[in-house]
């Protein structure tokens, strides 16, 4: 795999896993409301769905590559897609003002993630966009995965330890912030589609 195409797997997931989604969002809330030590349960089922969730992904990639490996060009176009369309609901969303979680559980943690669509759509078009081309190998796939979700992990531990300073200084200054993660995103689309 080239550097190139490796810098934009990364660059696309460190975005993907910092923005705002349903686990950061909880966990910062959930952190601002019950503090660290009430809310560990619920922080430690956020980060063992999220790596289940991205096993699974790297399986259905693995069994869609093995068995309709045709679908994978067709994948990665969606994909382009839906980083297209995250990047313009990045651009164009606020802050969060109203609350997310009432109690903190490791279950309410755990599965959440696997009602948290955007990880699904995060491990499905790391891989196809930019690890399919280069190798199908179930293992280089769950590397991958791993990697995604172990990234995922470190931006909620983010959001967790840095709690309402995020939360601060993203309402602040969110229409910037915003707009250089969508443009960012629009320069992995470029590098998952061109020749």
């Amino acid at each position: 795999m080239p550097g190139y195409v490796l810098g934009n797997f990364f660059v696309y997931a460190v975005i993907n896993a910092f923005t705002p989604g349903p686990g950061n969002i909880l966990a910062l809330n959930t952190v601002t409301n019950y503090g660290w030590k009430k809310g560990k349960p619920l922080f430690f089922g956020i980060f063992a769905g999220y790596y289940v969730v991205q096993i699974l992904c790297a399986f259905f990639v693995f069994g869609v590559s093995t068995f309709l490996p045709f679908a994978l060009d067709i994948m990665k176009y969606i994909g382009a897609v839906y980083i297209l369309w995250l990047a313009v609901h990045i651009a164009i969303s606020k802050p969060p003002t109203d609350s997310v979680e009432k109690a903190a559980s490791f279950a309410k943690g755990f599965l959440l993630q696997f009602v948290n669509i955007k990880i699904y759509l995060f491990g499905i078009t790391a891989l196809t966009g930019y690890v399919t081309d280069y190798s199908t190998s179930l293992w280089v796939l769950l590397i991958f995965e791993l990697v995604i979700a172990t990234i995922g992990t470190v931006a909620t531990m983010t959001w967790v330890g840095m709690g309402m300073v995020i939360q601060k200084v993203y309402q602040k200054h969110y229409r910037i912030i915003n707009m250089i993660l969508a443009l960012t995103l629009l320069e992995c689309v470029y590098s998952m589609l061109k020749p």
